[in-house]
Formats: structure tokens, C-alpha cells, sequence
């Protein structure tokens, strides 16, 4: 059976969302296709969307960014992260070689953990990177000029994913020039279809009333102004986490029996920060949007022009977020016409899958 090996960093759960889809596609080309998860994101993540044989090898990749919630990024903390990431850089690196070697796989894809395409390519099998940004773009953003170890630090990992024998940049993204081999591919999404209807008998919705779906990816909110949000009497919130008791316009989507996915096909409006997997279904599902800028993570700039030329989004400040100010913008979104431009066709995954199964044929591991 051929088999793919693949990394996945776990910043949240985007990197994996992206994953998915490929790895399906994948699967309608290559009968029995086996993937080896390389990651800490949970086995429950995959357990219902990915339809082709799987295991789970966890392990840590990468670090991503230490956060206080999914707005905040510690700059200091994340640094210091890295640092002890990479004080056993070389044994890492040679574990993650010896797992290679014993399970021998076709191909390497790192999305994007630049540890296993170095460890691939010292276990000479060919390496995909698959990409919406790189690590050293966000860290760039963090880099104080007079530190010495940021700039070396950020050299490494350039010299890591430098070794990549090609990369496939995912709509939208950032400028990657990291990489001497790219190739441009669609946006992945993969939404679903609504269930307004069966949602409003859930929460038995009022007519005169919205729901407003608050997911903000895979790092949970800290702080929610619950009570302003109990005072919005014509919208329901349906919160990515829990909810303690006494709130009767806020559900926690826990208790709902919906899959997120779902959730994001019928709500009328979703409120979140700019990461991939929200927006680029957003987008494709034509769902307004009200988005909470960072303003320091490299992709975030690319998913808010997307947003705009393709999908309905408006910005809300995190001040305005905070102090629960959200009905003039909740409104604004509301009211905002679709776009006259139609959205491009999500072709990411398909892209990917055609050009990996083209590399698994053209490699001597693949059987």
C-alpha cells in the first residue's frame, strides 16, 4: 500500500483543515492510500473527516506562537519557545530521521513544519510543502534587528524548508520566498451544506432573531463579554466552547448537534479572527463575516483581501470586541450585499492531490 507521511503543525487546528481535503483526494486516486499523522493535533480532529486509512504518530513539529487567547501572541514567550525547540535541534532531527527511515513512507508532506522536510531530506525522501505561510514569515514579524539570535534563529528554519523539493503555495497566501521550487494552487475549502432550519429548532430561534456563530480556531477565547452578549435580544450566539449556565441567548456549540462546519453553512453571521479555514469557506458559502483583527501574523493580510474582493466581511476592534460593542458592526455584516466578483473555485485540494500523485509515481519508494 503506498504511504505518505505527513506533518502537520498544530497552531490551532488550520494547518489540519487544510491537510484533509488533500489527503481525501488523494484517496479517490491512490487505492489504498495510508497517511501517518505526524502531529499533536488531536486523533478526534481526524476521526470524522478523513476518509482514507490513517495512524497517528504524535509528536511535536514545531512551535508555532505561544498565545493568551487567539488575539494575543506572547512575543517573549514565543521566542523563548523556539529557542528551547531548537537547544536539541540535531537529536530532534535525528529521531524524526530514524522514524522516517523505519517506516519508510513514499513522500513527505509538511504542512509546514520545516522539522520534516530537513528530516526528509537527510532521509533522502522527497518532501511536498504544502503552504498558506511559513514560520519564519511570523517571526519575522517579531525579530528585534539587534538580536542576534532571531536573525540566526530565522536563518535556520529558511535553511530547513530551503530543502523542500517543491512547495505548493495555497490561495490566498502570502509572498513565500523561501522555496525554490513553487507552485500556485486554489483555496482548500470544502464547506457543507446548511441546516438552517433544523438549527432554529434546536435553539427554538425566534423569527425575529439572528444566530452568530463566535468560533475563533483551534486556541480558545480567554475572555467573552458574555453579559453584553446576553443583552443583544434579537441574536443568538452559538460559542466554540463552554457557557456557563444562566445565559439563554448563548449556546455553547458543545451541547448542539452540529459539526462546526455545519454550524459555519447556517448561522447568518460568524464572527472569528482571519484564519484560512474559516474564511476561505466563509467565502465559498457567501456568509457575512465579522472579523477581529491581530495585525502581526503574517497571512492575515491576504485572508483579509480575500475576504474583501470575494466574500462580505466588516472589522470589528478588539476594543469594540472586548467591551461587547458588537451590534452596529453585527448590522453592518447583515446588511452587506454580495459581491459582484464570484468567488474562485476551492481547486487547492484537487491540485495538490494531481501534482503529489505525479511525485509518488516519479519516486522508488512508491509501491
Amino acid at each position: 500500500m503506498p504511504l505518505i507521511w505527513c506533518a502537520i503543525s498544530v497552531h490551532g487546528y488550520g494547518h489540519a483543515a487544510q491537510v484533509v481535503p488533500v489527503l481525501n483526494t488523494l484517496g479517490t486516486l491512490v487505492p489504498g492510500l495510508t497517511a501517518v499523522l505526524r502531529t499533536t493535533v488531536p486523533s478526534s480532529f481526524f476521526r470524522d473527516r478523513l476518509a482514507i486509512q490513517w495512524e497517528l504518530s504524535p509528536a511535536q513539529q514545531d512551535i508555532g506562537c505561544i498565545q493568551d487567547g487567539p488575539l494575543k501572541i506572547d512575543i517573549n514567550a514565543t521566542w523563548a519557545a523556539h529557542q528551547r525547540f531548537h537547544e536539541i535541534w540535531e537529536a530532534r532531527l535525528s529521531n524524526e530521521v530514524a522514524v522516517m527511515q523505519a517506516t519508510s513512507p513514499a513522500l513527505i508532506i509538511a504542512d509546514t513544519p520545516y522539522l520534516a522536510i530537513e528530516a526528509g531530506f537527510r532521509a533522502q525522501i522527497p518532501t511536498v510543502a504544502l503552504a498558506s505561510f511559513t514560520w519564519d514569515l511570523v517571526l519575522k514579524e517579531y525579530c528585534h534587528a539587534s538580536d542576534n539570535s532571531h536573525q540566526q534563529l530565522i536563518q535556520c528554519i529558511r535553511g530547513s524548508y530551503a530543502k523542500a523539493f517543491i512547495a505548493l503555495r495555497i490561495t490566498p497566501a502570502p509572498r513565500i520566498d523561501v522555496f525554490s521550487n513553487i507552485i500556485d494552487i486554489g483555496t482548500i475549502a470544502s464547506p457543507t451544506s446548511p441546516e438552517r432550519d433544523r438549527l432554529a429548532s434546536a435553539i427554538a430561534l425566534a423569527p425575529n432573531e439572528r444566530t452568530v456563530l463566535v468560533g475563533f480556531g483551534g486556541v480558545p477565547l480567554t475572555s467573552v463579554p458574555l453579559e453584553q452578549m446576553e443583552q443583544l435580544r434579537h441574536y443568538r450566539f452559538l460559542f466554540d466552547g463552554p457557557v456557563p449556565p444562566g445565559y439563554s441567548r448563548i449556546h455553547s456549540t458543545e451541547t448542539l448537534p452540529f459539526s462546526f462546519k455545519t454550524l459555519l453553512a447556517s448561522v447568518d453571521v460568524i464572527m472569528t479572527k482571519p484564519g484560512y479555514g474559516t474564511i476561505v469557506e466563509a467565502v465559498a458559502l457567501q456568509q457575512p463575516v465579522v472579523y477581529v483583527r491581530r495585525y502581526n501574523f503574517a497571512d492575515e493580510p491576504p485572508l483579509v483581501d480575500y475576504l474583501h474582493r470575494y466574500g462580505r466581511g466588516v472589522e470589528l476592534s478588539i476594543d469594540d470586541f472586548t467591551r461587547g460593542r458588537w451590534e452596529p458592526t453585527l448590522l453592518q455584516a447583515l446588511a452587506s450585499p454580495v459581491p459582484s466578483l464570484p468567488p474562485p473555485p476551492s481547486t487547492g485540494a484537487a491540485e495538490a492531490a494531481e501534482v503529489i500523485v505525479r511525485y509518488c509515481h516519479a519516486n522508488p519508494h512508491y509501491s
